[in-house]
């Protein structure tokens, strides 16, 4: 066990002892995978060992919020992936907390545990969910909920940075697999390998593009004709788990050929292979059973204020709940379809360093930032960061997406969201892949301006640096 872990165990320690001394327990959360799964945890260590408890989930923590759980008074709250920012107002209005998180401190707290405080970074060594499993592994003998926090880690896209779970995530994966609820191996990365038929991996693959493949249906069912690789008996496609290694391997080293010859640079074409994780205790071909889909599932609930649905999905609930969850992902679908659609209908407005297009009302603005990160499988330039606008409550909603490559050349959205919406009078922040900002109404036009300026100096102070 590493140093850092050693400590960030003594921490949840702590944290633990202190919600012992109550009977009852309030859990907040956010509503996005690593949310849902933090409280899933969470609430699943607490009726282990029969506390009440009660749950909230939250879009952000805000002022309003925070006054709303201190007016109810409870005995203590558990905040999960959120709560760092807030440490002061947490103090100031008294309310009786331990905070589980990952995001950025500001302030301090007297029970917060965020690896951020003991030297890991907690955009892809740690993510909510592995905050709160440390909790609740210091609550009771937890090891089998291992595999959520992987899911949250994966939802909250920590493994992109290094094409694999590292840091505290990696020895979380590792106590899962030796208890036997986790698998993880080397295999095509892309999304939806235990439930979607094969042509559709590359048809929605956005990261890396694959130019002539993505969003031409035709062309990636042409692809796998060439390569010999048979329909099922009854003219349905198989899926990916349902070949046979020999028929993966084709496959693998098609694309990589297709990929070479499109002069695709190699570094892109690596990313086409990537750590992928399997939760053994779930059938295979369902959503569940691969953590990357498992957390799309997620989203689909949260995103639609049905955070609970997600929740008692993550608490085991393989009936009513998953059928639930399913349909929402059903509709989850077909909105992000017609958003793709509205945004090549409208196009969108390319500056020197950015690109954005204004959803209005017409787009969710839960999943207008997924929207965001696919339309760069259609906009003409690639090499800019797409950026949405929505209308939201009490503002615009704005969502940041970039590429690896983007990061690269020294693009980091959460630091520019952060502070773009604090010159204009909003708040934001993320990751460097994927951030989020509000801002007030009416500040749209100055906020691109500026940020397009913003990022442009992040690309050419890393462009002097070497």
């Amino acid at each position: 066990m590493s140093e850092t872990m050693k400590i960030l165990y003594k921490e949840a320690a702590k944290c633990a002892e202190e919600i012992k001394k109550n009977k009852s327990v309030h859990v907040v959360s956010h509503i996005d995978a690593d949310g849902l799964t933090s409280a899933g945890i969470i609430c699943t260590a607490l009726e282990r060992d029969n506390f009440e408890y009660t749950t909230r989930f939250v879009k952000q923590l805000d002022e309003k919020a925070l006054d709303t759980i201190a007016d109810e008074n409870h005995n203590i709250v558990i905040f999960t992936d959120l709560g760092s920012g807030m440490c002061e107002q947490i103090e100031s209005r008294g309310i009786h907390a331990v905070i589980s998180d990952h995001h950025q401190p500001q302030g301090s707290y007297q029970f917060h545990l965020n690896p951020h405080l003991f030297g890991a970074n907690g955009s892809y060594e740690l993510s909510g969910s592995g905050s709160t499993y440390l909790l609740a592994s210091a609550l009771g003998k937890n090891p089998d909920l291992s595999s959520l926090a992987i899911v949250g880690a994966v939802g909250d896209m920590q493994h992109l940075k290094m094409g694999q779970l590292v840091g505290i995530n990696r020895e979380i994966l590792e106590e899962g697999v030796k208890e036997g609820s986790l698998q993880f191996k080397k295999d095509l990365a892309l999304f939806g390998k235990q439930t979607r038929p094969i042509y559709k991996l590359m048809q929605y693959s956005s990261d890396p593009y694959l130019p002539g493949l993505t969003g031409d249906e035709e062309a990636c069912i042409e692809f796998l004709h060439s390569l010999n690789i048979r329909f099922s008996q009854d003219e349905h496609w198989r899926r990916w788990i349902d070949l046979e290694n020999s028929e993966k391997q084709k496959i693998v080293s098609g694309l990589i050929k297709y990929c070479l010859k499109s002069g695709i640079p190699s570094y892109k074409i690596e990313r086409l292979i990537g750590e992928v994780y399997i939760l053994l205790g779930e059938k295979e071909g369902t959503e569940m059973r691969d953590a990357s889909e498992f957390s799309t599932l997620l989203n689909a609930t949260a995103r639609y204020d049905h955070a609970e649905i997600g929740l008692a999905v993550c608490m085991g609930n393989r009936e009513e709940a998953y059928e639930d969850a399913r349909k929402l992902l059903a509709e989850h679908r077909q909105n992000l379809v017609n958003g793709l659609m509205y945004v090549k209908e409208k196009g969108v407005i390319q500056l020197e360093n950015i690109q954005y297009f204004d959803a209005g009302s017409e787009i969710k603005e839960t999943i207008v930032g997924i929207i965001a990160g696919m339309s760069s499988t259609f906009v003409e330039n690639r090499n800019l960061p797409i950026i949405a606008f929505a209308k939201a409550e009490g503002g615009i909603k704005v969502s940041a997406r970039g590429t690896q490559d983007l990061i690269r050349r020294g693009v980091n959205l959460s630091e520019a969201m952060s502070m773009i919406s604090a010159e204009v009078g909003g708040a934001g922040g993320g990751h460097d892949i994927a951030a989020g900002a509000t801002i007030p109404n009416g500040k749209k036009e100055e906020f691109a301006r500026k940020l397009d300026l913003f990022i442009g100096e992040q690309m050419r102070r890393k462009a002097h640096s070497k």
